[in-house]
């Protein structure tokens, strides 16, 4: 509506302004050409000292001008001594109109208007002899040809106007209608992710602004599927991860209840066992946790830290562990090893993989751990001479609760969240991490990370 009435707007001023702007060219053309008119009939009367039919008539009719539908001559009083009209000739009768009047009080005096298809223009002005007014002439002219132009114009413009109008009518018509159907498409494709439809897309064809918006309405959507889809996932899996060492607790604890008479050497066991589940369930708490935190994005700020004090902390601890299990853990750096980060997430990542090489290497076994600077970055490799991992496993080897024997992680006590924590906390950093299988036999775990100047201490 706004964009018709606008159009309406330009119509209007299109069949008014330039109608104006040629009846006012027209109303000083007509000023100028009967006004020259009657000055040339002054000028022939201005030589006589009174004024007369006979004298008037005689002056007059050397210089009457062509085109003109009457021409009038009075006396000082206003009576009419000559007059060019045939039917109805005012001679000797006097004459009262204004023009007439005006030009007896000793001023030039024009109007003129247009109406019923011409032009009625009168002029008229005195005759004066020594500075005395000794009468007037009065000029009238009623052109058709000029107005018949002005119609023209007229006509062509409201001709012009119409096709205009009809014109925008129908193209307001197209366009309403395939904006509207676009945007009652755009509109049910929100109703429908509105509700959970997240598979839902919307088909809306073209290349303007809405055909834009609705691709990256399609875009916006795929990131909401894959995010949800990833939500549940993660939820499921959380469930069922969480599920498993309460099921056992309360096995346990069921089973000590019910047991009348349990000597304490059972009853022992099956307490450890509690312990062991509940540690596995603080385990995964806090590894989600901490992935929570890296969703949120709320990270401590970060320094440049040198990494191999961390390392060093590391293989302390989980020298003893490896000692348990009766693998070979060897560890080797080199180099000023510093990255913009934070204490603890190096130690998380380095951590997390020693532990994981530790863990399914069967003994006698042997896992390396080493950091190096390589150009512009540290690179942290860890590996083992274990089984290694499934090649078709590899892709999926960092996703969160993924892993490759399920059994057998959780017999060692993984949670299926370390990989996840290396992954997204060293990427969030900057860096990557990729996931092999030595030659020999065994994993190989590489983390690099952007190499910073300057560093603080142990």
């Amino acid at each position: 509506m706004s964009y018709i009435l606008v159009i309406a707007a330009v119509l209007l001023l299109l069949n008014t302004y330039p109608l104006i702007v040629s009846e006012d060219m027209m109303f000083r053309s007509k000023e100028t050409t009967l006004q020259s008119s009657v000055s040339v009939m002054v000028y022939s009367l201005a030589g006589l000292d009174q004024l007369d039919e006979e004298n008037v008539a005689a002056a007059i009719a050397g210089v009457e001008e062509t085109g003109l539908s009457r021409i009038l001559v009075t006396d000082n009083a206003g009576r009419v001594l000559y007059d060019t009209r045939e039917t109805g000739n005012a001679v000797g009768e006097y004459a009262v109109y204004t023009e007439i009047v005006q030009a007896l009080l000793g001023n030039d005096a024009f109007t003129s208007e247009y109406r019923s298809g011409a032009f009625r223009s009168r002029a008229a002005s005195p005759v004066l002899y020594h500075n005395q007014i000794i009468g007037a002439v009065y000029a009238y002219e009623y052109d058709t040809e000029q107005a018949a132009l002005l119609e023209g114009l007229q006509s062509n413009l409201l001709r012009l106007s119409a096709v205009i109008g009809v014109g925008v009518l129908l193209l307001s018509a197209l366009l309403s209608r395939a904006l509207t159907r676009k945007i009652e498409e755009l509109l049910l494709a929100i109703r429908q992710v509105r509700e959970g439809a997240y598979s839902h897309r919307a088909e809306i064809r073209g290349r303007d602004e809405i055909a834009q918006i609705g691709q990256e309405f399609n875009s916006l959507t795929d990131r909401l599927q894959t995010t949800e889809s990833a939500r549940r996932r993660f939820v499921s899996d959380a469930s069922h991860e969480l599920k498993t060492p309460l099921a056992a607790i309360r096995l346990l604890t069921d089973s000590i209840l019910q047991t009348e008479d349990i000597d304490r050497e059972t009853a022992r066991e099956f307490v450890s066992d509690i312990g062991a589940e509940a540690e596995r369930l603080s385990r995964i708490t806090e590894d989600l946790l901490r992935l929570t935190r890296l969703d949120s994005g709320v990270l401590e700020p970060p320094a440049v830290v040198e990494g191999m004090p961390v390392l060093e902390k590391v293989m302390r601890m989980m020298s003893l562990v490896a000692q348990e299990k009766g693998v070979d853990l060897t560890y080797e750096a080199a180099g000023a090893c510093t990255v913009l980060a934070t204490r603890d997430e190096i130690y998380q990542v380095i951590y997390n993989l020693t532990d994981n090489a530790v863990k399914y290497t069967a003994a006698p076994g042997a896992a390396q751990v080493s950091l190096r600077r390589e150009g512009g970055w540290v690179v942290l490799v860890v590996s083992d001479n274990g089984v290694g991992i499934p090649e078709e496993d590899i892709p999926r080897i960092f996703e969160r609760f993924y892993r490759v024997d399920k059994a057998r992680s959780r017999a060692a006590g993984g949670t299926g969240l370390g990989l996840s924590i290396v992954s997204d906390t060293v990427c969030r950093r900057g860096g990557t991490v990729e996931a092999a299988n030595r030659p020999g036999g065994g994993a190989v775990f590489t983390v690099r990370w952007p190499w910073r100047e300057g560093g603080e201490g142990a």
